[in-house]
């Protein structure tokens, strides 16, 4: 038997890596780039595909919507460029179906909470992350913390240097439940070392680290909720969307 049975659901984690839906079940014929930008930046992706002329190449479908997959040429290296979804379900997912069709080499860039007193449109790049989320655990055994690739690290932080940026490595917090960040819970998050939060990390990690694939991701600061009493929304990190997106592409390329 490969399933590990617990009172709890989430902690029955099986390791037969076969399922009843594997992720390239479609049996599309096409092989993408081993390189890819998923990238939780919106309609930056699209246009950043427009201005460079990127095709279209295949399309994830969802219930909810299309994401188109661009493929495109920078510097001579071919890289795929998809919009990723918020939540950690709908973005793994479609991780675990780029990496089925060839993908190896992921960067993804996107905003986070912070817990601590940080000015906002700052970088980050999380070396390992909470795991306050569900789907990490149909990945991985249960565990804390899951780690960052440091080949992936040291990739993003080549492209920060080279644009003489200052940058901290952090511990992230990923959770399901945005409006569960409870007073307590933020207190208990920052005394165990996070000082950012975002929905994400932790279950891209895993889905990468179980299907023999690397990724990092690049992390720009945006609302803040250092001070319980007074959470700020401030500019959800708006000016740095399009930057972070450029800098993920140049991040991957050093992979």
């Amino acid at each position: 038997m490969s399933i590990n049975k617990n009172e709890i659901p989430i902690l029955e984690y099986d390791t037969d890596p076969n399922a009843v839906i594997m992720p390239d079940h479609e049996h599309i014929d096409i092989k993408l780039p081993e390189k890819a930008v998923f990238a939780f930046l919106g309609d930056a992706v699209d246009r950043y595909a427009k201005a460079h002329n990127a095709a279209v190449v295949t399309e994830f479908i969802s219930i909810t919507k299309g994401y188109p997959i661009y493929e495109l040429e920078v510097d001579g290296q071919k890289i795929c460029l998809v919009q990723a979804p918020v939540g950690a379900p709908a973005a793994t997912q479609i991780l675990d179906w780029l990496i089925s069709y060839g993908v190896r080499k992921i960067i993804s860039g996107g905003s986070c909470g912070v817990l601590e007193n940080m000015e906002e449109n700052t970088f980050l790049v999380p070396n390992k992350a909470m795991r306050d989320e569900g789907t990490s655990y149909h990945y991985l055994p249960a565990s804390r913390f899951v780690d960052i690739s440091k080949d992936a690290r040291s990739a993003i932080e080549k492209a920060l240097k080279k644009h003489h940026l200052s940058y901290t490595e952090v511990t992230t917090w990923s959770t399901d439940g945005f409006f569960r960040e409870t007073r307590e819970k933020v207190d208990y998050r920052k005394s165990e070392g996070c000082s950012v939060v975002e929905m994400e990390c932790a279950a891209l990690a895993a889905c990468a680290e179980i299907r023999g694939a690397v990724w990092g991701e690049l992390l720009f600061t945006a609302d803040t909720l250092a001070d319980a009493e007074h959470y700020d929304e401030r500019n959800w990190g708006g000016d740095s969307i399009n930057y972070a997106l450029d800098l993920c592409v140049e991040s991957v390329l050093n992979m």
